[in-house]
This record gives structure tokens, C-alpha cells and sequence, in this order.
């Protein structure tokens, strides 16, 4: 028979509550509205402005991953008559997982799409141009060095944050706006509901507004 004291019941608890706390901790923070435009306004003032903030966009917007955004090309947002798609097919080899997905784009995000090669037309002079490109090397960022550019911009403004706190932030404002987490988790192309439901932010403030909804 099992017997399970005050004491040792606290000590599991604490152990539990502490390695919930940790992976928390590992999480990307989620910016406030408020921080994503002041992030927006002072990668204006930043070399290559125009990339940078297309590269915030794509994080925040879309929900792509830094590996996903540095592996974009030209063809992969414009067709052949120069329109930007509604839709972005990411091949196998451009994701996590290794399997091809669908990327929807918001009109918001085509347009800024838009304004940013019509801000560029000397270096994106073909559908297989790097969409975001290297100043030293013209090509593609590696995801890696791409991670260092968010840092880099994150840190202009004060903040230690990472490439994925823009996926979180795009995964917790839809499910803020009440989309269906099934939905977001096809956007955020989760193979797992489990996983989708740990990028979404959870606050003090959102958990009591939640209760007042079913208040008499």
C-alpha cells in the first residue's frame, strides 16, 4: 500500500511545479503589441531596413520558422506574371520535419511583400533570387546566421528574445481571437495538437477574463 505524507506530497509537487517552470523558462518570450511595434519602429532606422522588417513580418504574420524564412526564394511568393501568391508551398526540404506544407498569406503581409521588392529590384532580379538575402554574400542566410539577425534586432530594442517568439506570438494571437485550435494548428503546420496548444501564451489576466465569461 501505497502512503504518501504531507511532506513527500509537497516535495513532488514542488519538483513537478519546478520542471513545468523550466520549460516555460525555455520558451521563446511573447511580445506584447506594444513591443512588436517598437521593434517594427526601430528596424526602420536599422542597414537593410526593408529586409529586416520583411523578416519580422514573416515571423510575426505568417508564423515561419527562421530556417523556413531563410530558405524562401523569389518564385516561392511571386508567380511568373509577377503577382504575389495567396499561397506558399514550402517543400520538404525548407521545414522542420522534412515535410511539404501550405503557407497562407494575409492581404497585410502581401502587400509589405510587395513594397519590399519593389524596394529591391537590383538584387531580386529572378524568381530563384534569395527572397532574404546575405549583403556579403547575396545568397541565402543560413538559419543559423538568420537567428543572429533576430537577436540582433531583438536587442536594439532591449529585449532577449528569439526567431520563434514571433511563431508564438502569431499562434497565441489567433488563438486570443478565438480561431479554433484545430485551425491554428493546421497554420502552424503542428503535426501534434499537444504541441500547438505549448506555443500558446497563457497570463494571469487571460485566465481571469476567462472565468468572468461565464459569470451570472
Amino acid at each position: 500500500m501505497l502512503v504518501v505524507t504531507i511532506s513527500s506530497w509537497f516535495l513532488i509537487h514542488n519538483q513537478l511545479f519546478g520542471n513545468r517552470e523550466s520549460y516555460k523558462m525555455k520558451q521563446a518570450p511573447v511580445l506584447k503589441d506594444e513591443q512588436v511595434k517598437k521593434l517594427l519602429k526601430m528596424t526602420a532606422a536599422t542597414r537593410h531596413a526593408a529586409r529586416n522588417r520583411l523578416v519580422i513580418i514573416l515571423s510575426y504574420y505568417v508564423g515561419l520558422r527562421a530556417c523556413e524564412i531563410a530558405s524562401l526564394k523569389v518564385g516561392d511568393c511571386v508567380d511568373g506574371e509577377g503577382n504575389i501568391r495567396d499561397t506558399v508551398l514550402l517543400t520538404k526540404d525548407m521545414t522542420k520535419g522534412s515535410k511539404a506544407n501550405s503557407v497562407y498569406l494575409s492581404e497585410f503581409v502581401k502587400k509589405e511583400i510587395q513594397k519590399y521588392l519593389e524596394s529591391n529590384t537590383e538584387r531580386l532580379v529572378t524568381l530563384k533570387s534569395a527572397l532574404i538575402y546575405s549583403q556579403r554574400t547575396g545568397g541565402h542566410f543560413s538559419s543559423q546566421t538568420l537567428q543572429i539577425l533576430f537577436k540582433n534586432l531583438y536587442a536594439n530594442i532591449g529585449i532577449n528574445a528569439s526567431s520563434h517568439s514571433g511563431r508564438r506570438k502569431f499562434i497565441t494571437d489567433l488563438s486570443d481571437k478565438g480561431v479554433s485550435v484545430r485551425v491554428i494548428q493546421e497554420l502552424a503546420r503542428h503535426r501534434d495538437l499537444a504541441t500547438t496548444q505549448r506555443y500558446i501564451d497563457v497570463s494571469v489576466d487571460k485566465l481571469r477574463n476567462a472565468v468572468n465569461l461565464v459569470s451570472a
